[in-house]
């Protein structure tokens, strides 16, 4: 593809994302990697979800400073910084179709979690579970955000703390991330058109999302999570399949 059109399919692939980031806190990789997987590769749509990510998040993260937990910040982003290296050697050693069902079967299993009526409490040790996950997805599959909405949902998160927090987690998970990717020399150029169109569509993505999501009420911001998740689930499915 040539460097107009992956710039293009950045910033449309990226504006959806970042609308249904604002509106879930977490859908911005939910959407873009399967999305990107058909016409990049997963690899590719990986790196180029994260690179967005990070300027995302950082934006998030100034806008809305006061909501953040930083306790579950520290406590998940710790963890996750320990799986990171495992996301890597997964990205590097897996071929890309089971590369692409581990991305479907991520979405599926976390879809399948949050449908239960009521999420357990978990304490410290499944906050680190969860980061743990969280950040061996970040490198693997960029699908870093299941594993934390389920911890903080079970923590009890307001809706506007809930969606602060996690970009927080994601802004240092994202980090870290990227210096792993130049370690193992997984950012091409393909990935960075990408990223740069990407950039362009968040800025729009985040404004519509933000204004969805300041008109909903705590019990139908859950529904949209779930309703999202359910929806990627299904799609990374029939693209694997496909």
């Amino acid at each position: 593809m040539e460097i107009i059109g992956l710039l293009a399919l950045g910033a449309l692939v990226f504006l959806l994302a970042s609308v249904a980031q604002a509106v879930t806190g977490f859908g911005s990789a939910l959407v873009s990697v399967p999305l990107l997987i058909p016409v990049v590769g997963p690899v590719q749509a990986v790196v180029a979800g994260v690179l967005v990510s990070t300027a995302l998040c950082a934006h998030a993260c100034v806008k809305e400073r006061g909501e953040i937990d930083l306790g579950l910040v520290k406590r998940t982003s710790a963890a996750a910084i320990l799986g990171l290296p495992l996301g890597l050697v997964l990205l590097t050693v897996l071929p890309e179709v089971q590369l692409s069902l581990l991305v479907a079967g991520v979405v599926v299993v976390c879809a399948l979690a949050l449908a239960l009526v009521k999420l357990p409490p978990v304490g410290r040790l499944g906050q680190a579970a969860g980061g743990f996950i969280s950040g061996t997805l970040t490198t693997s599959t960029g699908l870093n955000g299941p594993p934390l909405v389920i911890t903080y949902q079970a923590a009890g998160l307001e809706p506007r703390r809930f969606r602060a927090t996690l970009q927080a987690s994601f802004l240092v998970q994202d980090v870290f991330a990227i210096v792993g990717f130049v370690l193992v020399a997984k950012i091409d150029a393909t990935a960075c058109f990408i990223a740069l169109g990407g950039l362009a569509g968040v800025p729009a993505g985040w404004a519509i999302g933000d204004r969805v999501f300041r008109g909903l009420n705590p019990e139908t911001f859950r529904r949209l999570v779930l309703a999202g998740l359910v929806a990627t689930a299904a799609g990374s499915v029939a693209t694997t399949i496909h």
